[in-house]
């Protein structure tokens, strides 16, 4: 009997149509013989089947599950969740899922919730021994000392959104004055901003999912941005030079793939997620960690599977099957 997937895309925030695409290109390759496959755009309180009329039909929120035109209840035996930012990557779906007992791709509810928060995701991270970027953390309406930062933190810096994904409102800032309006900007986009000191090297990313018990460790991936830093236009409209495997020594990518598995362990992920590293001679400094990576045809982790010699179908069975 084919297993009943609801695959979920849309979501909240500006990742929104990203995550569409991410979804849409995930249908494409689901094995139409494993699986039954109702695509599910969720944005607010609607919750609707994009696929099976020429209408959407809603979701029944006490269960998640949906009258067919004409026919009956369709109930899900998985939820194959391909929201970027909230509230499919935050861990608001996930506990949603937890309570009425529905099956799901992702890492646990509280694990989405301290990564998606980078602040969060940097404490739960501190003992883990991985190097990591000096940081200013500011909530809305905190009073913002911008000389002490400036001082703490040294220009060029960083100024992102402390929760979100893909870029958005993250600012790359080389003077105090650049600062003040970058903190402006992160602000438009989350309540909590983080500030961090630049650290110059080479940009390196890795993904990592598990395959029953065992943890397996993509290829590395090095981007090269066209631009000032891997922005939106780098990620998504081709404004960059990617390259995977990357061209680094094997003990520099064994080393950084050590530190994606530890970092897998000690977070208590689960279903397939991406690290963003800086490397210099200094070593291995940790980004963050995306556990709802994008998967369109040019993001990174399809690409790591391919090179991985895994087609997407092999890679997609391992995500859904989940006992």
């Amino acid at each position: 009997m084919r297993k009943k997937v609801a695959l979920i895309y849309g979501g909240n925030s500006s990742e929104a149509e990203v995550s569409v695409k991410s979804g849409k290109n995930i249908a494409g390759h689901l094995d139409s013989s494993k699986y039954e496959v109702y695509e599910i755009m969720v944005t607010g309180r609607d919750w609707s089947v994009r696929n099976v009329g020429d209408l959407p039909v809603q979701i029944d929120k006490s269960d998640f599950s949906f009258f067919m035109p004409g026919g009956g209840r369709v109930v899900f035996d998985i939820a194959l969740i391909m929201i970027h930012g909230t509230p499919g990557e935050d861990g608001m779906l996930q506990g949603y899922f937890d309570m009425i007992g529905l099956k799901y791709t992702t890492c646990p509810s509280i694990v989405s919730a301290i990564t998606f928060n980078k602040y969060a995701c940097k404490c739960f991270l501190r003992d883990s021994g991985v190097a990591m970027a000096k940081e200013v953390f500011l909530r809305k309406g905190d009073v913002i000392d911008i000389d002490s930062i400036s001082e703490k933190l040294g220009y060029p810096l960083f100024v992102k959104p402390n929760d979100g994904g893909s870029s958005f409102g993250v600012t790359k800032v080389t003077s105090r004055e650049g600062l003040v309006k970058a903190i402006e900007q992160a602000f438009m986009e989350d309540d909590r901003v983080l500030i961090e000191e630049f650290i110059s090297g080479r940009e390196m990313t890795n993904g990592a999912f598990l395959k029953g018990n065992d943890l397996i460790v993509l290829p590395v991936t090095e981007i090269i941005p066209h631009n000032e830093f891997f922005d939106y236009e780098a990620k998504y409209l081709g404004a960059s030079r990617e390259i995977c495997p990357a061209e680094i020594p094997d003990s520099l990518s064994e080393s950084i793939k050590e530190c994606t598995s530890r970092i897998y362990r000690h977070m208590g992920c689960k279903g397939v997620v991406r690290v963003d590293y800086i490397v210099n001679d200094n070593g291995i400094y940790f980004l963050e960690i995306n556990t709802v990576p994008g998967m369109t045809e040019m993001s990174l982790v399809p690409q790591q599977v391919r090179a991985f010699g895994m087609t997407m179908e092999e890679f997609l069975d391992n995500l859904l099957d989940i006992n």
